[in-house]
């Protein structure tokens, strides 16, 4: 089948190549030149593992295309994908200019029977709009609107296309249906389940998804407090309930808050639509709230590991992105932890394996160095705030000898109290015990 898929960023460059590599014809239209540029001569703009891979594999078999001309790539398409961004606008709804716009530039160039499918991330009664838009501009275009939510985890995203949970399409046509249905046949012989449902309910279906993720994250967190203050671990308690088929493990790591792409944008949308038709979601609000609250409460955190007063004194860091394994910086929790150490007069040296390009952009005043034991020399504390698995295999023994103190502060709890305390370290965690060493011990370092 040939698809156009409008927009290059990451779900409509990991979406077109993995259409490609199930063997459609897959033609990626980007307005922007360096862009296009960028990615006819191999050059992938965001980092995903195994992305690179893919594109070139399928750009040689001819599979896959770049192209900034829509008229060149939409005529002929059995579908085409609006994957554009919806960030939030200053009252929190999602801003659906781009997604209007790829409707209205599509319209003109449409040839034949097209299903037109969202896959950005929308609100209820979005793909209604872009049917009206499409309609007005080209009322004898032969069209229907489909919407195809993602559900792709950054740093994992080309495994959750290829083998995902579910596929959801929301069609109110058999027609949109059945085009839909061929395009993914290849992942239905594996039995990957496809949840059929109306437009609506496939655009609700999204938001639920990540607020209902944010909520586990942020209940998590909530118990992690509590289990600092009773001498209860929060992993332990975490498996403890993950293992009860009802709750499911995933999702309930302690830690500094969720940020990236989509949980914080999503509930905010989410809370704008429920307010919207009079039903305010209170326990999505709330779970916002507290989300806010948490990353400050750890920057609390990490004064009071210091000492309480962190004046004048060097904190080395590791990791800044959101997650491990991509390069995204949106609402990552270091962009208001780190600001907010930096006000209480700390100074920050800080590594990442992927993000400090994307980081420049965001974080001032903070020294960035080329690999993990850079940040260490002279600091007074070790700052874990992003689990990257390099992190997860440091020498003890070096650490100890860079930092002007043994005491590691781990937002993200990628060692156990145990070990720390064999190493002789200061160890402050998420939802655990804290390790101080004896006296005794430090001295005889």
């Amino acid at each position: 089948m040939k698809v156009a898929m409008i927009g290059t960023g990451y779900v409509g460059l990991v979406s077109g190549a993995c259409f490609a590599d199930l063997g459609h014809n897959v033609v990626c239209v980007e307005i922007n030149p360096d862009k296009i540029a960028q990615l006819r001569c191999g050059k992938i703009p965001i980092y995903e593992p195994g992305l690179e891979d893919i594109v070139a594999r399928n750009v040689e078999a001819g599979r896959l295309s770049f192209t900034a001309d829509a008229a060149a790539a939409v005529p002929g398409c059995d579908a085409v994908f609006i994957c554009v961004g919806t960030p939030p606008r200053e009252d929190g709804d999602a801003d659906l200019s781009w997604v209007y716009e790829a409707a209205r530039g599509t319209a003109a160039h449409l040839d034949g029977y097209t299903v037109i499918v969202d896959k950005s991330t929308v609100p209820v009664g979005t793909g209604d709009e872009v049917e009206a838009i499409i309609r007005e501009a080209n009322p004898d275009a032969d069209f229907d609107v489909a919407s195809n939510p993602e559900f792709l985890r950054e740093g994992n995203a080309i495994d959750d296309f290829m083998r995902p949970d579910r596929i959801v399409i929301g069609a109110n046509t058999a027609r949109a249906r059945d085009v839909m249905q061929a395009l993914y046949r290849p992942l239905m012989m594996s039995q990957t389940p496809i949840v059929y449902t109306s437009r609506a309910t496939a655009e609700l279906t999204k938001y639920a998804a990540n607020a209902f993720l944010a909520m586990k994250v942020t209940f998590i967190n909530e118990i992690a407090d509590i289990c600092e203050r009773v001498g209860a671990d929060v992993q332990d308690v975490s498996r403890g309930i993950g293992l009860d088929s009802r709750i499911g493990s995933k999702f309930l790591q302690a830690g500094a808050g969720f940020g990236g792409s989509c949980f914080p944008k999503d509930t905010l949308a989410l809370t704008g639509t429920a307010r919207k038709v009079g039903r305010p979601t209170q326990i999505v609000e709330a779970v916002m709230a507290a989300n806010s609250e948490r990353k400050r409460r750890m920057a609390e955190k990490v004064v009071a590991a210091c000492g309480g007063d962190i004046a004048g004194k060097t904190v080395g860091v590791l990791g800044v992105t959101f997650k491990p394994n991509t390069d995204d910086m949106r609402d990552a929790p270091s962009l208001d932890i780190l600001p907010l150490l930096q006000q209480a007069g700390a100074r920050i040296c800080a590594y990442d394996p992927e993000g400090m390009g994307e980081a420049r952009k965001h974080l001032k005043d903070i020294e960035w160095v080329e690999e993990a034991y850079g940040v260490m020399p002279g600091a007074d504390a070790l700052l874990i705030l992003t689990e990257w698995n390099e992190f997860r295999v440091l020498d003890f023994d070096r650490i100890r000898r860079e930092l002007k103190a043994p005491l590691i502060i781990d937002l993200r709890n990628i060692y156990t109290p145990a070990e720390m305390a064999r190493a002789g370290f200061e160890y402050h965690s998420v939802g655990r015990e804290t390790v101080v060493p004896s006296r005794v011990q430090r001295q005889s370092e």
